[in-house]
């Protein structure tokens, strides 16, 4: 017996920390091969069988852009807003840190967005969305209840300076001149009106916005409207983004995009996407985009979008960007519909929008998707850049 040795004495703290690290090492090596086998088993592909990509380049319908005020840009977003996460990795998805935009002016936005559209090798052009407010009881811009704010006449200007930039206005239908808003909208080249109604408080089923609608079809100026669930914000009144509430424009012919196929939220106990599939067959002036159905909040709307036969020809692309440059949107969130070399391949892609477009080709979107928006809009683009 070793008598330099008592019985009891406790083993030294660094051979138990070793034994419990080879353990933990055994422990993730076994969940490891688990989730490879589930991921072999499960593991589904894409949602479409893959065609041969379009040819031509794209247009992104669904661009947005924001600012702080610098520069005159009348842009701004709330105390609240700006405190909020959110604030600065929409600020690093554009690409712009705050002291740059304080001191370049928000136009410096714009100009990043343009020449990150100029680098893509997919995608040609963008309409970029203005983003009206909140109206307070006089028809006025309440500010106090106004997120963010991005006027028609900065997103007009700023597009006019860009070859691949087209003004996507934006009009609160509550303001006392919001026909003539229209108007001059139309005149300063918007292709489309924008509606955030659950940002806004916008009611679409209003009927004293008829008037407003009837100004939109006689101008043929498409409405662009969110429906579902909205969370890039601080607040939201969701019950204002069911895509029912949009029957009253439809039925009085304006041709209507519901962003994001109302993916996520729920009304009346039914899924929001469901509830719009169901009126495709009574509107053939509806039509919806698959901007950040990659979303990972978003999992399995893309798949329902495209593979949904009332949604043929239905379909337009567009991004949402920002916000397809943050983490909420990664190839390496679809194990079971991409393989690792797929993934890496996607990950490695440096332009968003090329990203963008790689990720959605590669789970299945058809290339006919891929060319709606321009066609839509009446956009000639030319030939997609060569590999």
């Amino acid at each position: 017996m070793d008598t330099n040795t008592k019985p009891d004495e406790p083993r030294p703290a660094r051979g138990r920390w070793r034994r419990w690290g080879v353990r933990l090492a055994k422990w993730l090596g076994l969940c490891i091969l688990l989730l490879l086998g589930l991921r072999e088993a499960f593991f589904s592909g894409p949602y479409l069988p893959l065609a041969k990509p379009h040819d031509g380049m794209i247009l992104d319908m669904h661009c947005h852009v924001a600012g702080i005020g610098s520069g005159g840009s009348g842009c701004f977003v709330s105390r609240e807003l700006r405190n909020n996460f959110r604030f600065n990795i929409y600020m690093k998805a554009f690409g712009v840190t705050l002291a740059e935009a304080e001191e370049q002016g928000d136009q410096l936005l714009m100009e990043r967005l343009a020449k990150g559209i100029e680098e893509s090798k997919r995608v040609g052009a963008a309409i970029v969305l203005a983003m009206d407010g909140v109206m307070d009881a006089n028809g006025r811009l309440d500010r106090a209840r106004t997120e963010f704010y991005v006027p028609n006449e900065f997103v007009a200007a700023e597009a006019a300076k860009y070859p691949n930039l087209y003004f996507g206005a934006s009009i609160n239908p509550h303001r006392p001149d919001a026909l003539e808003r229209l108007q001059w909208a139309r005149d300063n080249g918007a292709l489309l009106v924008k509606w955030l109604p659950s940002v806004q408080f916008i009611d679409p089923a209003d009927p004293a916005l008829e008037p407003f609608y009837r100004k939109m079809v006689a101008l043929d100026l498409p409405l662009l409207t969110h429906a579902g669930q909205e969370r890039s914000f601080t607040h939201a009144r969701d019950e204002l983004a069911d895509p029912v509430r949009l029957k009253l424009p439809l039925s009085l012919g304006v041709k209507l995009i519901v962003a994001h196929a109302a993916s996520t939220g729920e009304n009346e106990g039914q899924e929001d996407i469901d509830r719009l599939i169901r009126m495709l067959d009574d509107y053939p002036n509806l039509y919806t985009d698959i901007s950040s159905m990659t979303q990972v909040n978003k999992l399995g709307y893309l798949r329902q979008a495209i593979t949904e036969e009332r949604l043929e020809g239905r379909l337009l692309y567009g991004s949402d960007f920002p916000l397809i440059n943050t983490v909420a949107v990664s190839p390496w969130v679809y194990p079971l519909n991409l393989t690792r070399k797929q993934m890496q391949s996607i990950s490695a892609i440096e332009n968003p929008w090329d990203r963008d477009v790689a990720l959605k080709e590669a789970l299945g979107v058809p290339p006919g998707v891929m060319s709606r928006s321009a066609a839509f809009f009446s956009i000639p683009l030319g030939q997609a850049a060569a590999d």
